[in-house]
C-alpha cells in the first residue's frame, strides 16, 4: 500500500506529512514523499534556464531530506523530485507510477476561523484525481493513532462503494466507524419533516448495511445530524481531533474521478478534522 504525499517546505507540507503518517501507521503503508517542480528538467533546459533549474532542484532535494525528519521511524518512506506542468499534475502522475491508493496534501492558507481552504492544488486534485485525496486541516498534528472513522452516507449513487471503503479502513485499523447522515430541515415544519427524513434515512442505512461485509469486531454506529442548514447539521455533531472523515465525490464527477460536491464543500467550511474525498465507484483500500 502506497500513499503519495505532496510536500512543500511550509506548514502545509508539514501538516500533509503528519496526516499521511497517521493514516499509514499500522498499515504497512509506504509513503511516497513528493515535491514537484515546473518543467523542464535541468538536463533538458537550455542556457541560462538550466542553471536556474539546477538551483531549484538542489533546494527541493534539501527540503525533501528535511521532511524525512518529520516522520516517525516506523513509517517507511521514499522521496521523489518530480517535474510536471503543475504541482497537482505531478502528484497524479506519481500516484499512477507507484500505483498509490491515496494522495495527501495540506490545506491552503486560511482566513480567520477557517480550518480548510481550497487552493489551486487541492482544487485541481478534487476535479481530476483518480484516487482518493486526503486533506489535512490547518494546524493538524499527527496523533498516536486514529480513534475513529466517520463516513457520510446518503441515497445517491456511490454510497455502497463508499461504505465498503469506510468499513475496510476501520476494520483493518481496529477502530469504530461512525456513519452520519446530514439533514437540513425547514424549521417551519420541523417535526413532520424530521420524522419523514429520519425514516427515509434509517431505511437507506439498513439497506446499505444489509449488503455490507462488516466484521464482528468492528463497531458501527449511525447518527442523523439535523439543522436548519447543512452547516448547522455538521456543527451539531461532536468531533474527535484524532478521527478522519470519509466523503464521496459528487455525482457530477466523471468515471472514477473526483469532484467536490455541495455537501463536501459545506463540510470543509465547518470541519477541524482531516477529510478524505473518495471517487465514485472506487473499490480499493486506503
Amino acid at each position: 500500500m502506497r500513499y503519495v504525499v505532496g510536500y512543500t517546505p511550509d506548514r502545509r507540507g508539514a501538516e500533509a506529512v503528519a496526516l499521511a503518517a497517521a493514516i499509514a501507521r499500522t498499515q504497512d503503508a509506504k509513503l511516497e514523499l513528493v515535491h514537484v517542480l515546473d518543467n523542464p528538467r535541468p538536463e533538458d533546459a537550455g542556457y541560462p534556464e538550466r542553471g536556474v533549474q539546477q538551483i531549484l532542484a538542489g533546494n527541493a532535494k534539501v527540503w525533501l531530506e528535511e521532511a524525512l525528519a518529520l516522520l516517525p521511524p516506523d513509517v517507511p518512506v521514499q522521496t521523489h523530485l518530480h517535474y510536471a506542468e503543475s504541482f497537482a499534475e505531478g502528484l497524479i502522475e506519481v500516484a499512477g507510477e507507484v500505483d498509490a491508493e491515496l494522495i495527501v496534501i495540506g490545506a491552503a492558507k486560511h482566513g480567520i476561523l477557517k480550518h480548510f481552504s481550497i487552493g489551486t492544488v487541492a482544487n485541481t486534485l478534487l476535479h481530476a484525481s483518480p484516487v482518493p485525496v486526503a486533506l489535512a486541516p490547518s494546524g493538524y498534528e499527527s496523533p498516536l493513532s486514529i480513534s475513529r472513522f466517520t463516513c457520510t452516507v446518503g441515497g445517491r449513487e456511490g454510497a455502497r462503494e463508499l461504505l465498503s471503503v469506510a468499513i475496510d479502513a476501520s476494520s483493518r485499523r481496529h477502530v469504530p466507524l461512525r456513519l452520519i447522515s446530514l439533514v437540513a430541515v425547514d424549521q417551519s415544519h420541523a417535526k413532520d419533516a424530521s420524522e419523514v427524513q429520519l425514516a427515509k434515512t434509517n431505511t437507506r442505512i439498513e439497506e446499505l448495511m444489509a449488503t455490507a461485509a462488516v466484521s464482528a469486531d468492528t463497531e458501527v454506529t449511525h447518527v442523523v445530524a439535523q439543522g436548519s442548514t447543512l452547516e448547522d447539521a455538521i456543527g451539531n455533531l461532536p468531533w474527535n481531533d484524532d478521527e478522519v472523515v470519509l466523503i464521496g465525490s459528487s455525482r457530477l464527477a466523471e468515471g472514477r474521478r473526483l469532484f467536490l460536491g455541495r455537501t463536501a464543500y459545506k463540510m470543509l467550511q465547518q470541519l477541524q478534522v482531516p477529510m478524505v474525498v473518495v471517487p465514485r465507484a472506487y473499490a480499493r483500500n486506503i
